[in-house]
């Protein structure tokens, strides 16, 4: 999933180009060492520009991930609001999300980090941006689980809340083990999360299969 080195510093390269190509270089830089450690001169060097090009079209290394982290933040937003318009049972909500969630992120994986990035410096602009989308993203999260947890003929509101942050870690770790398994396409990954979710369904309140 590296983006080749390229001769984008060259002339006669259009600028909205060289753009997307920094963009690229940088999602790929965010999203595999994070922000904190991200350097500036090997993303430069990536798409064959200096660094001080890489600062006049993006500005700051702020800038540049928040340039990075909006249309991440917002293709996988569309894409859970997507899957939960769909309708259909509720039972289902769950792979369609997460068959949405992987289809987004098919192509460039490591987008995942630079948007759950736990390096950005607090109080900042980036730190503000993220934390918008966490907050819409778990907004969502929060629907869905209440309406599974109905589905199933609970309403204990904490029964929900759990379940929220279960089903947080739960993506997270899914989209980590992905990562790790390039091979995996979206629609195999939700077909293995199918038979995850079935075997899950077995285990009797107890601990033992049911």
């Amino acid at each position: 999933m590296a983006t080749p080195s390229s001769k984008a510093g060259t002339k006669g390269v259009p600028r909205e180009h060289r753009r997307r190509q920094m963009l690229e270089a940088a999602t790929e830089e965010f999203g595999t060492h994070g922000y904190a450690a991200a350097s500036l001169p090997a993303i430069a060097a990536r798409v064959g520009v200096t660094k001080t090009l890489l600062h006049q079209y993006l500005g700051s290394k702020e800038d540049l991930y928040v340039a990075c982290l909006v249309p991440v933040g917002d293709r996988l937003l569309e894409a859970v609001r997507e899957a939960m318009a769909e309708g259909g049972a509720a039972p289902h909500t769950p792979l369609r999300v997460l068959h949405g969630i992987f289809t987004a992120l098919e192509g460039r994986r490591e987008a995942w980090f630079v948007l759950y990035d736990t390096s950005l410096p607090p109080g900042g602009e980036a730190a503000r941006r993220a934390s918008e989308y966490w907050a819409a993203i778990d907004g969502l999260a929060a629907g869905g689980t209440a309406e599974l947890l109905r589905a199933a003929g609970s309403t204990d509101p904490l029964d929900a809340d759990a379940l929220k942050y279960v089903w947080r870690d739960l993506v997270a770790t899914l989209v980590r083990w992905w990562v790790k398994h390039p091979e995996q396409t979206p629609e195999a990954m939700t077909r293995r999360c199918a038979r995850l979710f079935a075997a899950a369904a077995t285990i009797a309140p107890d601990g033992r299969p049911g």
